[in-house]
């Protein structure tokens, strides 16, 4: 069953008349409905390309947050083999918002490290909706210097609302943990890749995509707030989001013109939703094409460039 969202009604309107039509048909095979439908199918198909050619920010805020999105742990079941799960922090416990291992991209070791926000209610619970708490970027940090004393290329998946702001979480050091994982990223001498595949929020992502190259799929977001939450701030009014979402210039192509990352991943038409494996197999060819371009750097080329297009960024200004 698909999951519409609220821009797609229109859309849900048409299929759903063409599969009643093919349920009609179905029960009775005398009925030949075969043109009708497929005039409904042409009309949804025109439909959804006029809808994607012209998303706002907001809408694509709707799609980055897509419950039917593939998430961290789809794309390494999909574009990794040999996937080793590590688990805990070695100080206070495991955080299954934040997963990661040992794994193989094609014939190369590496290290992947996300996000999981998880697929059902059950899930999601388990994983605090992708929300992670101090020890899972402390975690991170130990994934990271085991791949940094390994010489294994470090691999993140971004998709978090941002870091979990409870109680619990601030009493054992939540901004000091996002602080020594974004130091982290910045210190270790291998290749360092984050893609964004949902939502990038606040210094949740950071935290772990302070990388040498940093890729968006088309339909993802990066910001270091939440449009409802800056709208909150800014308006005190949280059905400002719209607003707020056009100003934060938090797409993939504004944050690729300004120069905040380096590539924008294509989607399939309607959303990754819509073609999960198509999505996924995107992502695996612009890994192994930023990995490629990485190839021969030596640890201070590496950590000096990472250093080197942080200490940059904004050069381009928001007035352009």
């Amino acid at each position: 069953m698909t999951n519409y969202l609220d821009f797609e009604r229109p859309l849900a309107e048409i299929e759903g008349k063409a599969e009643e039509l093919r349920a009609m048909a179905r029960q009775s095979e005398e009925m030949d409905i075969e043109s009708e439908a497929a005039a409904l199918d042409k009309k949804a198909s025109d439909m959804l390309v006029d809808l994607y050619s012209k998303l706002t920010p907001w809408r694509k805020c709707q799609v980055a947050r897509h419950p039917d999105r593939p998430h961290c742990k789809d794309y390494i079941a999909e574009l990794f083999t040999e996937f080793t799960p590590l688990a805990g922090d070695r100080n206070f416990a495991e955080d299954l918002a934040i997963m990661g291992g040992l794994a193989r991209l094609g014939d190369r070791p590496v290290m992947v490290i996300g996000h999981e926000k998880g697929h059902d209610t059950k899930s999601r619970i388990e994983r605090n909706f992708g929300m992670a708490r101090p020890e899972g970027y402390r975690k991170a940090i130990r994934l990271m210097e085991l791949a940094d004393k390994f010489n294994l290329p470090v691999i993140s998946l971004v998709d978090t609302a941002g870091a979990y702001p409870g109680k619990g979480a601030e009493e054992r050091g939540q901004s000091e943990a996002i602080a020594r994982s974004t130091e982290k990223c910045l210190q270790i001498g291998v290749p360092m890749i984050s893609i964004v595949i949902g939502e990038g929020g606040s210094g949740g992502a950071v935290a772990i995509a302070a990388a040498n190259k940093v890729a968006m799929l088309e339909h993802s977001i990066y910001s270091v707030i939440s449009p409802e939450g800056c709208a909150s701030i800014l308006w005190k009014n949280a059905e400002k989001m719209r607003e707020a979402a056009e100003a934060m210039r938090l797409t993939a192509q504004d944050l690729h013109y300004l120069g905040v990352i380096e590539r924008v991943i294509s989607e399939p038409t309607g959303g990754a939703h819509r073609d999960r494996t198509a999505t996924m197999s995107s992502v695996g060819r612009a890994l192994e094409a930023m990995l490629g371009e990485m190839d021969g750097m030596d640890r201070k080329a590496l950590i000096d460039a990472r250093r080197k297009k942080f200490l940059d960024m904004g050069a381009r200004g928001l007035a352009a």
